[in-house]
């Protein structure tokens, strides 16, 4: 992808609207370019200084959105009647109402500006303010509405979708934070996952630890993790398990310098079976380093480069 198309879909990556596929692409470029890398941490300031700033809520607006909401959730039941004139939140709806009654054709438009509104509403109206809430300081909340209906009482159904961000740290000898770490491991994030592989990699005696470096050379989409993966094999490099994923790994990666680092974990603790694998390396490898490093291994074994 080019910049410029990497930066027009940087918003929409920030808030998680791009399809897996275009995500994977503008994670791939992100990884290559520090002027895009630039733009997205001017995305994360600008969200930052967005969540920041607060508005004064009018008691008459908030309540009306309280009230309609409470409606929503018992499922339409009539409110008490309340003699006083329409609130701002009645006389919106009844403006987009009344402005687009009887043009069919803009139906959708109208709808789209409708839920906008609505949207926004929700977010700054509905959901607690931090300084009101009990939750610990640490913990942020992000919603992300999935639809807005209103029947013909004029009540407001809304489906909306709430996370808790929670913070913990602890040391790596902290069961929680391993568990964290494994499960981090399979994020779709790949900068998590490097992070995270790259921590575990020293704690490669752990059974789970070595499984997932194991999982994530073989099978990890992103060539920084299985990087880091085989670094922390490297204790393990005389292992049976080990090994046999290891030549599997030589055999299928398509990136050069994973496939140098398995041949130098190999040749450390040689054995019959290597040399075929390195053998059939050698007649399908168009990489000239790692044919001279699987050429010299062969040698150092006395064994010939092609297979008979």
């Amino acid at each position: 992808m080019t910049c410029d198309a990497v930066s027009k879909l940087i918003p929409l990556y920030f808030y998680g609207e791009l399809a897996p596929a275009d995500e994977e692409r503008v994670e791939e470029h992100l990884h290559l370019c520090q002027e895009c890398t630039r733009e997205m941490e001017r995305q994360r300031g600008l969200a930052a200084a967005l969540t920041e700033h607060h508005s004064a809520v009018a008691p008459l607006l908030l309540e009306e959105c309280r009230a309609e909401l409470r409606a929503a959730i018992r499922g339409g039941a009539s409110r008490p009647a309340v003699h006083r004139e329409p609130g701002p939140w009645r006389l919106f709806l009844h403006a987009i109402a009344h402005t687009f009654e009887g043009f069919g054709r803009l139906r959708q438009p109208a709808g789209a500006v409708a839920l906008l509104a609505i949207g926004f509403c929700t977010a700054r109206f509905l959901v607690p303010r931090p300084e009101l809430s009990k939750s610990p300081a640490s913990d942020q909340v992000f919603n992300t509405v999935r639809s807005v209906e209103e029947d013909h009482a004029g009540h407001v159904q809304i489906a909306f979708d709430e996370v808790r961000r929670r913070n913990i740290s602890g040391r790596m000898e902290d069961q929680n934070i391993q568990r964290l770490l494994l499960a981090a491991a399979r994020e779709e994030n790949p900068d998590v996952r490097v992070q995270s592989v790259d921590l575990l990699k020293n704690r490669s005696d752990s059974s789970e630890v070595r499984d997932a470096l194991l999982n994530a050379v073989a099978h990890d989409p992103n060539a920084f993790v299985r990087l880091k993966a085989v670094e922390g094999l490297k204790p393990l490099a005389a292992d049976p398990a080990v090994r046999k994923t290891l030549a599997q790994v030589l055999l299928s990666d398509d990136n050069s310098a994973i496939r140098m680092q398995v041949i130098d974990l190999l040749v450390e603790h040689r054995d019959p079976s290597i040399v075929g694998v390195l053998q059939d390396l050698m007649q399908k490898e168009d990489n000239s380093y790692v044919r001279l490093k699987s050429e010299k291994a062969l040698k150092d074994m006395n064994a010939s480069i092609g297979t008979f």
